[in-house]
Order: structure tokens, then C-alpha cells, then sequence
């Protein structure tokens, strides 16, 4: 029988709770989370189950300092599609791919850094984020919209701007996903993806958003669960000491916390089970083992903390090199907290970060196409996704104002007209047809999205509904029933969400034009290249903040 961490060696059992980075259940620390805190833990990681306001997270996060000052407290908060603060209401900031649509960097660094002040409040010091992803396929099931764009060079700054506003407001960024998820068509939680481009093509493409990331001082990186077979034949990146030591460190010269991507993801656990995952992943040069999105009770910190100490005693994994990632991990933690603590002497942030100028973030969109309300932009956010008439929006639980969020959003909208009569503003109170795929685990399925609520808190007649692909494979008669007669005599709005990837969807909003081809067309997702309907709006992501800003263009607010 193998032993348990608890009756090893006290060293060795310090060590490896050291580089452990678990989740819990509860909006409070439960007490063995405490205990594991106080007896050698260096991180946790929060995520939507731990969070009901940033006050009520604050609480959580100084309940769990009072046992280690240099706790690493860390999250997975993105903004837009995937967020944890925000879970519960919508984002109130455009993610990634709309940032890259308006391509202002000095947006980007603004947006970035407001999320840090929300984090920071929280008393949060690590954030899973930027994604550093060149989403080259446009048929990705887990990067989407949470990369910058297609396009390396356009990630690589948005990436760089991004880190330097979030690490201005005293939280530390991590790039991901090395060595880059999106050039990929399978979803690593559920499989093991493979990038197939040489170590020439891989270096040119998917790379440089990572070197933007440690010349704009990211301190973490993020492996992927993939295959990189011009790398490493055999070896996920996450298990990879080419990759992770000879490619990483030694060629990119990054020297910071190399943290995992949750090791419970079906990439690496199929092959490896979790705990042999874990020996790998720190035997292969990672310090950091990201753990809880499933796998969140004390029976899994038992099971991975035991699997190291095993591994060091039969002399797979060489305490050197466990000792050497626990020690990273200090520094890391030594270095975020004082970053963190400066940033509160300096009374709340270092600034929004060199070169941004307030008046350019919020000025007009760039480039043809791109839309944004008309007049002074007003349309307050409120905590329920609602509309009202100040032009600012209020980060949940902050009690703090920003609307950079929705100047953001406005400026990432892009519309393309069909032929005939100008389709917008629409007349009267329109029939919204929600098409709702299913999300990757990335993404919290009980997030809001969509257009529909923001769309009567405009237009108070408007009616909705949202249809799936199991309900519509389960009645014939449904699309006639529920989209198409509801809208007789009035204009109808069709929102999908990546059609281009779900062949369902296609087809569904196909038959839906053929009966109405003056029907307004909202993707929420990663556009394909095709104008639908008498008028199609790209907001370049489904977030809740996205969805006012469609709204208000297709009614023709102006506050």
C-alpha cells in the first residue's frame, strides 16, 4: 500500500503541498483548506462556486492570508465568455477577440488593468490570464473568442498591453497556453489535441504572443494539454521537459512560475490518471499543479500530494527538481505579494499603465465597419445586465463605476448590410431567436448571454425564446412554432453563437432567412466570413456587456 503524504517525510510532504494549486467548495475557506494553508500549501485557486461579491471574495481571501501572508490566491478570470467574478450576472468587459477587433492597444491595457482593480480588491494576486492563443483555426472548440485574433502580430501586442494593464493594478498576468491551443480541433478537457506545423511554422505563428508576454514582464505561463509532435513526439507540452526546459527556458529564456493547466482535463489524465499526471507534469518541469475545477475536495490534495512524495521516495521524480519548483513558487509568491501590497500603499494601482491616454481608449472605433452607438453614449449597466441612462456600468460587487467595459464593447461591434432598405433601427418591439450551443468547460453554462434581455430592457415588447439542437432535433415543428409565427408583422432577430462550428446552427438560421430574409442576424462568436440577413452584427463575443452593445445599435439608442 502506498503511504499517505501525511505519514512521510515532513520535508518532502511540504514540498509537495508547496506546489500544489487546489479549488474548494463554498464562499468560505473550509477548515481543512486552512489547515493545508497554514501546514505548507503555497496556492488556491477560486472559481465561480467560491464567489458572491468582490466583498464577500476579500473576506475569503483574508481569512486565508491569516494563515500564510504569502498565500498565492489565484483565478481564471479572462473578462468576457470565460469569467468567475462576473459568473452570475455576464462579463461587464468584451474578452479578448473583441479587444483584438478594435485593435487599440491602449483599450486593451485599460480594460485590462480595470479587471486587475476588481481582482485586487478581491484580494486576488494571480490571474489565469491573458490567453496568448493565435486562434488560426476558426474551427478551435476551446479558444474562440478568447484569443486576440487569427493574426500572430496582432495578438502578440494585444497580449503584451494586456499584462501590462492587469500587473499595473498590483495582479500578476500568466500567458497561455504554451506553446499555443489555437491551431487545434479537439477540446483538451475531453481529448488530446495535436498541433501539427513544423518547429519553423510553430516558431513564426505561435510563439512571438509568448516572447511579447515575458518582455512585457509576465512572471507565469500556462502549459497546454496538447501534442506538439515537432517538439516532442510523445509527450503532451505539459509533461514535456523539451518543451517545458529546453524550448521555454532555455531558447525563450523564460524563468518565471510555469503553472499547468488544470490537471484533472482529459488530455492528460486519460493516459495518466491525475496523480500520474502530477509526477510528470513537475518531473517535466512544471512548479505549479492548477487543480479543483472538478476534482475540488481534500481527497484530491490527499491523492496528488501523496502521488509526489511516492515519486521522490522510488526515485521517479528527483527531490532536486521538486525543491526547485517549490522554491519558484516562493518567489513567485514573495514577488506577487509585494507587487500586491504596493500597489494598496500606492492607493489602489500603479496608474493605468505607460502610454495610455483616456480620451483616445474611449474615442472612436478604428477601421471600416466597425460600429458604436451615436451621440454621447450613455446606457448605464447595471448589476442585472439592464440598461438605464448614465453610460457607465458597475463591476459586480465592487460598488466601483467603470464603463471602459461598454466603450470597449460599443467600438467592437462591426456590421455588414444586406441588400434592399436599410434594416436598422428596427421598428417596433422585435422577436428574438436565441441559437444556444454547448459550451466548452471553459465557460460557465449558467453565465447570461445573448441579446434578448438587453433587447427589452430597450424595446419592453419584445418577446424571445431560445432554442438548442437537441430540442430542435426532437420537434419538426418547433422553428415554425416558436420563432417563426411569434414574429408575423414584426422584425425578427436571429442571434447564434459560432455558427460557422455547429452545423446545426447553420442550417437552422439557413431555413429561418428562407422564410424571412429581412431578418436581423447577431453573432456572438467567432465570425465567418458570410453577411446574413437584411443586417449582421459581429460583437466578437457573447458576454453580457457585448449583447447591451448590440442591442443599443440595433434600436438606435443614443442614451
Amino acid at each position: 500500500m502506498a503511504p499517505s503524504a501525511s505519514s512521510s517525510d515532513p520535508t518532502l510532504e511540504h514540498l509537495a503541498h508547496s506546489v500544489l494549486q487546489p479549488g474548494f467548495e463554498g464562499t468560505t475557506a473550509p477548515d481543512w483548506v486552512r489547515r493545508r494553508v497554514s501546514e505548507g500549501l503555497g496556492s488556491v485557486v477560486l472559481f465561480s462556486r467560491n464567489i458572491e461579491s468582490i466583498e464577500q471574495v476579500a473576506r475569503l481571501t483574508a481569512s486565508l492570508r491569516a494563515e500564510n501572508p504569502d498565500l498565492i490566491v489565484a483565478i481564471d478570470e479572462e473578462a468576457g465568455d470565460v469569467t468567475r467574478l462576473e459568473a452570475w450576472t455576464g462579463s461587464s468587459r468584451p474578452g479578448n477577440l473583441a479587444l483584438g477587433a478594435v485593435d487599440d492597444i491602449d483599450l486593451t491595457e485599460r480594460v485590462a488593468h480595470d479587471i486587475g482593480r476588481d481582482l485586487h480588491a478581491a484580494g486576488v494576486s494571480l490571474n489565469f490570464a491573458p490567453s496568448a492563443d493565435v486562434n488560426s483555426n476558426p474551427l478551435n472548440p476551446v479558444i474562440g473568442v478568447r484569443s486576440f485574433g487569427s493574426r500572430t502580430d496582432l495578438v502578440s501586442r494585444h497580449t503584451a498591453a494586456w499584462i501590462r494593464g492587469l500587473q499595473s493594478a498590483g495582479v500578476a498576468a500568466c500567458a497561455k497556453h504554451f506553446p499555443g491551443h489555437g491551431d487545434t480541433v479537439v477540446d483538451s478537457h475531453y481529448g488530446l489535441p495535436q498541433i501539427q506545423g513544423s518547429a519553423e511554422e510553430i516558431a513564426l505563428t505561435a510563439l512571438p504572443p509568448f516572447i511579447a508576454a515575458t518582455e512585457a514582464g509576465v512572471r507565469a505561463v500556462m502549459t497546454a494539454h496538447l501534442l506538439a509532435p515537432a517538439y516532442d513526439p510523445d509527450l503532451p507540452a505539459t509533461l514535456s521537459p523539451r518543451i517545458l526546459v529546453d524550448l521555454l527556458r532555455g531558447e525563450l529564456g523564460f524563468d518565471g512560475l510555469l503553472v499547468t493547466d488544470g490537471i484533472e482535463m482529459g488530455a492528460v489524465t486519460d493516459r495518466y490518471g491525475i496523480d500520474g499526471a502530477t509526477v510528470r507534469a513537475v518531473a517535466g518541469g512544471v512548479d505549479a499543479v492548477c487543480v479543483g475545477g472538478e476534482s475540488a475536495g481534500e481527497e484530491t490534495v490527499d491523492l496528488l500530494a501523496t502521488a509526489l512524495v511516492k515519486a521522490v521516495l522510488d526515485g521517479t521524480l528527483p527531490e532536486e527538481r521538486l525543491a526547485e519548483a517549490s522554491a519558484r513558487v516562493r518567489h513567485f509568491a514573495a514577488w506577487s505579494g509585494e507587487r500586491s501590497r504596493a500597489v494598496t500603499a500606492a492607493g489602489g494601482d500603479f496608474g493605468v499603465g505607460p502610454g495610455v491616454d483616456i480620451s483616445r481608449s474611449m474615442g472612436a472605433g478604428q477601421g471600416a465597419g466597425t460600429a458604436q452607438s451615436t451621440g454621447t453614449g450613455t446606457g448605464r449597466i447595471t448589476d442585472t445586465g439592464s440598461v438605464t441612462g448614465s453610460g457607465t456600468g458597475r463591476a459586480a460587487g465592487t460598488g466601483r463605476v467603470t464603463d471602459i467595459g461598454l466603450v470597449a464593447a460599443r467600438r467592437a461591434v462591426h456590421v455588414r448590410h444586406g441588400a434592399g432598405t436599410a434594416a436598422l433601427p428596427l421598428v417596433g418591439s422585435p422577436h428574438v431567436v436565441e441559437l444556444s450551443p454547448t459550451m466548452n468547460l471553459a465557460v460557465d453554462g449558467r453565465t447570461p448571454w445573448g441579446v434578448a434581455q438587453p433587447l427589452r430592457d430597450l424595446r419592453p415588447g419584445t418577446t424571445s425564446i431560445r432554442l438548442t439542437e437537441p430540442e430542435l432535433a426532437h420537434s419538426t415543428d418547433l422553428l415554425e412554432r416558436e420563432a417563426l409565427a411569434p414574429a408575423t408583422g414584426r422584425a425578427l432577430v436571429v442571434v447564434v453563437r459560432d455558427a460557422a462550428r455547429h452545423r446545426w446552427m447553420t442550417d437552422t438560421l439557413t431555413r429561418l432567412l428562407r422564410s424571412r430574409p429581412d431578418a436581423l442576424v447577431v453573432e456572438m462568436g467567432v465570425p465567418s466570413g458570410d453577411a446574413l440577413g437584411a443586417a449582421h452584427l459581429i460583437t466578437h463575443g457573447a458576454t453580457r456587456v457585448s449583447g447591451i452593445a448590440a442591442a443599443e445599435l440595433l434600436v438606435g439608442a443614443t442614451g
